[in-house]
């Protein structure tokens, strides 16, 4: 599992768990937590619970099935190189 790896899986679906991405890469969630965080510091990443109040009542989920990650990248239109003519009154 490489980082890009990471990126692809998450782009692709969107939003996942981190035991999704654990389990699709057959590692540890700490390890994919650790990759993902470098998408965070990046601002490509955002890290959500599944629920507001995940991890402040009951404490019985396991935190990697409620940790919730979702591929945050903007679509960046390209603009086009365009040569307006000289005679152009839109200079």
């Amino acid at each position: 599992m490489i980082l890009s790896q990471v990126r692809d899986y998450l782009k692709q679906r969107g939003q996942c768990t981190l035991s999704d991405i654990a389990l699709h890469f057959d590692t540890d969630a700490d390890a994919v937590r650790g990759m993902l965080d470098i998408w965070i510091k990046k601002g490509k990443v955002e890290r959500r619970s599944a629920t507001a109040s995940c991890g402040t009542s009951c404490q019985s989920c396991d935190p990697a099935a409620t940790e919730v990650y979702l591929w945050r990248e903007s679509h960046i239109e390209s603009k086009l190189d365009v040569t307006v003519p000289g005679n152009c009154g839109h200079k």
